[in-house]
């Protein structure tokens, strides 16, 4: 069964996965994908695919680049230059002061910065001293969009030779200006209530233009009728001598400073809070799934894979049974001088293999060594050595001095 166990966790983890993907692909309730995300690769409504495909066609003397820095460390712009601009399409324009100083100084050498976004962070407003009010609406990735209204812009005249109109029908990612520096400002657009969202300011021999609706450079809204119009008209604002044009994604990626939930939030949060275009949490499904699956599998494989290893008895001394066996026999029949003999060897072969003495010569300087290597008393060694002597020149051994010099030599063992 054990073996079988791989295979079973492998179709089970398929048939999880497959009904997951059959789950969130339903066709019945497959619907638009209305994820605002603004990037210059996404062709979805809102998205900015032909926005950023278009800068080539309005700036065709320009080179169109990507840029995912900060201010004032562009590996596409450069610093000391004039005749280049900058676009920031995002939800939220979370510069800080020293970036904003950045980007005021590349506008002074005589570049263009377009930024189109809803939020504009404290430092920036502080800096450009304007007041912003947000509409309320709500949005998949925690900003808020009202799904209810239709974006309608329009574009003033001056600068522009006639008041122009656009709208469609899809989100309102926008916000309006309540307060601006009249000295320093020139109003460009409002929104349908004549508050206005597209401005511009100098600084030096360049300019910064604040628009607050980024979904006018969406996917849906540039194609939607005549919009395109717009995207022209809006652009056009930039110095049409800029020899590089760079699309700005760092604000686009970076986490809004103002809101502290948000810095919080780890790329494993963003993961389990994706939805799917069902508003499901596919993602997190699918891995609560394979992790459950993986203790599991864990679990199962921890059990033992082999036989218990049966209890081996210790292997008996057959040679010490030997030895007593052989021992009795002479003890039975009385012959107990040889068994003194055969106690004397075991005891001279014990002396030569563990303490490397000759026994050859029993004589003082044998028994001085013996005593300094094994630290038993001087007077028992004399005592065996003295017995290992008699016995060869005895006539014969009793019981009592057979017992007495088996004492002896236990007494050694035991000692040594």
């Amino acid at each position: 069964m054990k073996k079988y166990l791989p295979y079973l966790f492998a179709v089970l983890l398929a048939g999880g996965i497959i009904a997951l993907f059959l789950t969130g692909n339903n066709k019945k309730n497959r619907r638009i994908d209305e994820r605002v995300t603004l990037r210059r690769q996404d062709k979805i409504p809102y998205g900015t695919y032909v926005a950023y495909k278009g800068l080539a066609h309005l700036f065709p003397r320009a080179r169109v680049l990507v840029n995912r820095d900060e201010p004032g460390y562009w590996d596409s712009l450069s610093s000391d230059e004039s005749n280049q601009a900058l676009i920031i399409i995002t939800g939220k324009f979370n510069a800080d002061e020293i970036e904003m100083k950045n980007l005021i100084n590349f506008i002074e050498k005589g570049n263009d910065v377009f930024i189109s976004a809803r939020n504009l962070s404290y430092s920036a407003s502080e800096i450009l001293e304007c007041k912003t009010e947000l509409s309320s609406f709500r949005m998949d990735d925690g900003q808020e969009i009202e799904e209810s209204d239709s974006l309608q812009l329009r574009l003033k005249t001056p600068p522009y030779d006639s008041a122009f109109r656009f709208s469609y029908p899809g989100k309102k990612l926008h916000a309006s200006f309540v307060k601006v520096n009249e000295a320093t400002t020139e109003v460009l657009g409002t929104d349908r209530t004549g508050l206005s969202d597209f401005i511009r300011l100098q600084a030096g021999r360049g300019n910064i233009y604040i628009h607050l609706a980024p979904l006018a450079f969406s996917n849906y809204f540039l194609l939607h009728r005549d919009n395109i119009g717009y995207y022209e008209k809006v652009l056009s604002v930039i110095n049409p001598q800029t020899k590089k044009i760079a699309w700005d994604e760092y604000y686009l990626n970076k986490k809004f400073s103002d809101n502290e939930e948000e810095k919080k939030r780890g790329w494993f949060d963003v993961l389990m809070n994706v939805e799917n275009e069902n508003g499901q949490h596919s993602f997190r499904a699918a891995f609560w799934v394979l992790l459950i699956l993986l203790v599991a599998y864990i679990l199962l494989e921890m059990r033992r894979k082999q036989r218990y290893i049966p209890v081996v008895t210790k292997p008996r001394n057959d040679s010490l049974d030997f030895v007593r066996t052989i021992g009795r026999l002479y003890f039975d029949k009385g012959d107990h001088k040889n068994l003194c003999r055969k106690m004397a060897a075991y005891f001279l072969e014990h002396v030569r293999s563990k303490y490397k003495l000759l026994t050859g010569v029993l004589d003082d300087e044998f028994v001085s060594k013996l005593q300094h290597k094994s630290g038993v008393e001087e007077w028992e060694i004399r005592g065996i050595v003295s017995f290992i002597k008699y016995i060869d020149d005895a006539p014969g051994i009793n019981h009592k001095q057979l017992a007495d010099f088996h004492k002896q030599l236990e007494a050694f063992y035991k000692k040594a």
